[in-house]
């Protein structure tokens, strides 16, 4: 078992799953304008699977999709982290990830978070690159690579996970390096 990772910004808290997280990820996940880029909604056991598979990734590596947790009222806000992406026609990476309520959207919590994962990505796990992917229609989340420094690399793939038929196949591939990092944080 390794070390579990908690990270913590000025304003939120990425940590480990605990069972009350089950309701507000099922609650999430279930919301048509969160999941609007995503192949389909998940319902309450598809939530529970994927809750204790992310629990799982941490509890074994460290660090995962954790919990994003505001600070001030300890409000679930959704699941922000890191997740070693193998499976797809892009090679072997680690992807920094976000999928927020919709609540928090607008405040700049996804990219106060996914900053945090990516300062960790660099200094604790010492990787020299890490991606983020989304479809190619998904403007918000396009926007917040590119906050945090992330250049779209040009290299579109086709999701093999998803349908044709659904609009979200084609796939953005958004790439930063450790200096590019180091570079716009400071």
């Amino acid at each position: 078992m390794s070390t579990t990772h908690l990270l913590q910004t000025t304003r939120l808290r990425l940590r480990q799953w605990q069972d009350k997280d089950l309701e507000p990820l099922a609650a999430l996940n279930a919301d048509e304008e969160v999941m609007e880029f995503f192949p389909a909604t998940l319902d309450y056991k598809e939530s529970q699977k994927a809750a204790t598979k992310y629990k799982s990734k941490i509890e074994e590596n460290g660090w995962g999709f954790w919990v994003s947790e505001r600070l001030n009222d300890g409000a679930f806000m959704g699941i922000v982290g890191l997740n070693r992406v193998d499976d797809l026609p892009i090679g072997d990476y680690v992807e920094v990830g976000w999928r927020l309520a919709k609540p928090f959207w607008g405040f700049g919590y996804a990219s106060e978070a996914a900053s945090a994962c990516l300062d960790f990505a660099f200094k604790e796990l010492a990787l020299e690159e890490v991606v983020a992917i989304t479809t190619v229609n998904n403007v918000r989340s396009r926007a917040v690579m590119e906050r945090l420094g992330m250049y779209d690399s040009g290299e579109n793939f086709a999701h093999p996970k998803v349908e044709a038929a659904s609009g979200l196949k084609e796939h953005v591939l958004y790439k930063i390096s450790r200096d590019r990092f180091e570079q716009s944080a400071s």
